[in-house]
């Protein structure tokens, strides 16, 4: 076949198919363009049946609203009339009452003038009767001073003289009663002025007592242990319990808490993140985990070391770890530990110098400040919280009474309990074991035996005790036995008014008179 036909023949073919192409195409887009349409007016039906129905809840929910304001409004409408309504009868009772409060003062104005002119009368009665009376005691004095030979005056100075001697006795017996009275009732009063004046003054000493400078190496470091925004020192400070100071202090860190034992681990940790160099919240939660076992093992350890350096053997270990805890409690400077360990030495001497167990001794003074490092709070005093620690984890009851009667909050049952007391008040009370300097703790001596030479009759005047006691000798002749309790009295006053000390001073004055003949 010739080409040319065959390519006339392909493009009126090409041609005949474009145009069925564009019939078909037509017809299709017709068919869409009418599906189209039926769809948008049915939309828009359903969007006329929509709006009606929107319409008609809003007018049924603005209906409703109406009806629940008005309610609302005549409830408060009701409210208001009955608040008048009670307001008006409240004030009309108080009219009745006002009406019958001025009938009854009025019967009563009617009822006292009665009775003023009744007294009246009776005021004359009694004048007339005293004038007769005083002529009848001037006529009595004379009779007396004719029959005693003495006069009114003489007779009243020798009465006034002899009353002031006998009131000054009862004063001084009374007196005496008063303040015994008072010092069974000081105690709880006592504890609630110390507790008071705890929380309301820091000392330099409790200062001191509660303060660890941390060493840096460079200033550097205090801006990573402070962390952006303050994170990492806000960590340290939840996580330990301790505050930490961060000032101008070149390459230190101050650590503050009345614990020493968080201040411990507050040290140790922070010794720890500065090492390591990483600090953030996670890490410092870590270390502070790590480091407070560690702290318990060491105090546990401290424990064990104590009981076998002073020989004493069964105890148990909640008590051998809370002697570890004495290491990093002070008491007045000295530190807890150490007292409670040369108390327990003393009480071994003391008590096999009387024949008595020595073991035993040692134990109850090792034991009796356990109550100081309580691991909850609680409202017993020390010795009493001791006492009930030593008795829970079995101790011996000789013990157990020596601790709780250590400051005579328990009756003594047991001899080793005065040896512990004295003990205790030994190792407390001698010169340099707790916060005083020695220059003042020898003038406060001197100052104690100055102030008593200075009264009339007192012959020599010793402290003893560590100053915990006056020792007043007087001179028989010249002091009775009834100036004596006075004496004691005054001094004992003079010091609590003129003098500072710790504790208490006991003052005890001394007369003896004695008579010496010799036989030949």
């Amino acid at each position: 076949m010739d080409p040319l036909i065959i390519i006339i023949i392909g493009v009126v073919s090409l041609i005949v198919g474009i145009l069925a192409g564009k019939l078909i195409f037509a017809k299709n887009t017709k068919k869409i363009i009418e599906t189209a349409e039926l769809k948008a007016q049915t939309i828009i039906r359903e969007s006329e049946l929509t709006s009606e129905n929107v319409k008609k809840e809003k007018e049924l929910e603005a209906k409703e609203k109406f009806v629940q304001l008005k309610s609302q409004h005549d409830k408060e409408v009701f409210e208001r009339n009955r608040k008048l309504s009670d307001a008006e009868n409240r004030v009309k009772q108080k009219e009745v009452s006002i009406n019958q409060k001025e009938a009854n003062f009025d019967k009563q104005i009617k009822e006292n003038e009665a009775i003023k002119e009744t007294l009246n009368r009776q005021i004359e009665i009694v004048n007339i009767k005293r004038t007769e009376l005083e002529k009848h005691q001037e006529e009595h004095i004379r009779r007396l001073e004719k029959i005693a030979g003495l006069s009114a005056d003489e007779a009243k100075a020798q009465l006034v003289e002899s009353l002031k001697n006998e009131a000054q006795t009862q004063a001084l017996s009374l007196q005496q009663e008063i303040i015994e009275e008072a010092k069974q009732k000081a105690n709880k009063e006592a504890r609630k002025i110390v507790i008071q004046s705890i929380q309301r003054t820091a000392a330099e000493q409790t200062i001191e007592n509660t303060v660890t400078v941390f060493q840096l190496e460079s200033d550097e470091i205090k801006g990573q242990i402070i962390g952006r925004e303050g994170r990492n020192i806000r960590a340290i400070e939840a996580a330990t319990g301790v505050d930490l100071i961060v000032d101008d202090t070149p390459e230190a860190v101050v650590l503050s808490c009345f614990d020493p034992l968080r201040r411990e681990l507050a040290r140790l940790s922070l010794q720890r993140l500065v090492a390591d160099g990483r600090i953030h919240p996670a890490r410092i939660e870590e270390v502070v985990d790590k480091t407070r076992k560690q702290l318990e093992e060491q105090i546990i350890e401290i424990g064990e070391r104590t009981v076998i350096e002073l020989g004493i053997h069964g105890l148990h270990k909640e008590l051998v770890r809370i002697v570890g805890k004495m290491r990093f409690r002070s008491s007045y400077g000295q530190n807890l530990l150490m007292h409670s360990r040369e108390t327990a030495n003393l009480c071994g001497i003391m008590a096999a110098e009387l024949g008595l167990n020595p073991k035993l001794a040692k134990r109850a003074g090792l034991l009796h400040d356990i109550g100081k490092v309580p691991d909850e709070e609680t409202e017993l005093s020390h010795a009493l919280l001791g006492a009930k620690l030593a008795e829970k984890y079995g101790e011996n009851p000789a013990v157990v009474n020596a601790i709780g009667a250590h400051h005579d909050e328990m009756d003594m049952q047991y001899v080793i309990s005065p040896i512990v007391q004295a003990c205790d008040a030994i190792s407390g009370a001698r010169p340099g074991a707790r916060r005083e300097i020695m220059q003042q703790y020898i003038q406060r001596i001197k100052d104690l035996e100055s102030l008593a030479m200075n009264y009339q009759g007192v012959e020599k005047a010793y402290a003893i005790q560590a100053g915990r006691e006056l020792r007043v000798i007087v001179e028989s002749e010249k002091v009775t036995d009834s100036d004596s309790d006075k004496l004691s009295f005054e001094i004992a006053q003079k010091i609590q008014t003129e003098m500072t000390y710790p504790g208490q001073i006991k003052v005890t004055v001394i007369r003896e008179k004695r008579a010496v003949n010799v036989a030949k």
